[in-house]
């Protein structure tokens, strides 16, 4: 490169600088959904659909025990008329929440999870979903955290198994006392070993290490997440979670699934849509970087 060369180089730099700095961030690949724990928990199925429709909600996971009615007691017929309700909504059932855990001491409470899990899995087949989310719930009495550990992978393997077998995915919530430390999920992950199987992140204060930063468990974690859940955004400016960076690590690994708002607040229809308006602008405001 000559002088002059050079010279016309370095005065385009600004430029250069300028026109990226105006270029809007780019948009994720994935997308905001709900989960009905707490919101939504009183709505109808009528109401949660027209509700997320209107607001842009791309997906719904149907938690287990509320109105929506989204349950393995469905009868053929039912699970047809919720199917279409989804279709017909543009709303995607992403898949059920359950509350089956496996890391109880006695044996047959740990049998009787793993098939109410199968009871979930099945109806996720008929809805068209693609996984059901499972729970440890902390360490049993007696049990050391690495038995815990061994257990809740073990037991996760046999429904595992069933989720393959069926084109569905299983999503372990990061969740309970101790199990949700992210080293230990790490180990139910590896004890496990099924690509059926994964992980829900859950935005945990436990994800966060001494400094604040979530990058540590970030990474023990991101091979394995298949599902996300999101609580309260404004915790980020509060210092309290950083969404920001877990939207731009969700961004590195290329998520491109659903980031689920599960807020612990239940709320009226007409005060839940205002929430959860004003809730999206700020999960774009936050995911646009």
């Amino acid at each position: 490169m000559d002088r002059r060369q050079f010279v016309a180089a370095t005065a385009a730099l600004p430029l250069a600088a300028s026109a990226a700095a105006a270029r809007p961030a780019a948009k994720p690949k994935f997308q905001l959904g709900l989960v009905t724990y707490n919101v939504p928990a009183t709505w109808d199925l009528p109401t949660l659909l027209a509700t997320c429709k209107a607001l842009g909600y791309a997906a719904v996971e149907c938690r287990t025990t509320h109105k929506h009615g989204v349950e393995p007691s469905l009868s053929p017929d039912d699970r047809k008329r919720v199917k279409g309700m989804f279709a017909d909504s543009g709303v995607r059932f992403w898949g059920c929440g359950s509350v089956c855990e496996f890391h109880a001491a006695d044996p047959l409470v740990v049998g009787r999870n793993v098939m109410q899990c199968r009871a979930f899995l099945d109806l996720v087949k008929d809805l068209g979903g693609a996984g059901v989310k499972v729970r440890p719930n902390g360490v049993a009495k007696g049990h050391t955290v690495e038995q815990a550990c061994e257990q809740i992978g073990q037991a996760l393997k046999g429904v595992g198994e069933s989720a393959r077998d069926l084109g569905l995915e299983i999503w372990v919530e990061v969740h309970g006392a101790v199990t949700q430390e992210p080293a230990n999920m790490k180990r139910i992950m590896d004890v496990c070993g099924l690509k059926s199987v994964g992980v829900t992140w859950n935005s945990n204060p436990t994800d966060r290490d001494a400094a604040g930063s979530i990058a540590a468990g970030f990474e023990l974690l991101a091979p394995h997440i298949k599902s996300c859940h999101i609580n309260d955004l404004t915790n980020d400016a509060a210092g309290k979670y950083p969404y920001r960076d877990l939207f731009r690590r969700l961004s590195g690994i290329g998520y491109d699934r659903y980031t689920l708002c599960e807020v612990g607040k239940t709320y009226p229809p007409a005060e839940g849509r205002e929430f959860l308006k004003g809730y999206k602008t700020l999960w774009e405001e936050l995911a646009g970087g």
